[in-house]
C-alpha cells in the first residue's frame, strides 16, 4: 500500500528531513497494512463502544450542602467592596 507521506506531513503541520521521511515511510506502510488486516475482521454483531471497559465516576455524589456565608467568605479578604473581592487589574 502506497502512502502519500507528504500529504500526512502537511496535515500534521510538521517538517521532516529527507532522512526522517525515509525512516517513517516504511513505518507508516506497516501501520496501514495492520489497519487493512483489522478491516478483514467480521464485526457485524459487535456493538460500537466508546471504551473497552466500563467507566465509573469516582467522585462523590453531587448533593446540596451548606456553604460559607458572604461575610465568612470575605472575612480574610485583603480588599473588598460592595460584598465582592477586589483584586488587582492584570489585563490592560
Amino acid at each position: 500500500m502506497e502512502i502519500d507521506l507528504q500529504h500526512v506531513v502537511n496535515l500534521a503541520r510538521i517538517n521532516l528531513s529527507p532522512e526522517e521521511e525515509a525512516r517513517i515511510r516504511p513505518q507508516m506502510q506497516e501501520i496501514l497494512k495492520y489497519v487493512d488486516k483489522l478491516n478483514e475482521l467480521n464485526i457485524d454483531n459487535i456493538e460500537p463502544t466508546a471504551h473497552a471497559v466500563p467507566l465509573t465516576n469516582v467522585m462523590r455524589a453531587d448533593e446540596v450542602q451548606s456553604s460559607l456565608s458572604q461575610d465568612d467568605a470575605l472575612r480574610n479578604a485583603p480588599r473588598q467592596a460592595d460584598g465582592l473581592f477586589v483584586v488587582p487589574k492584570i489585563v490592560e
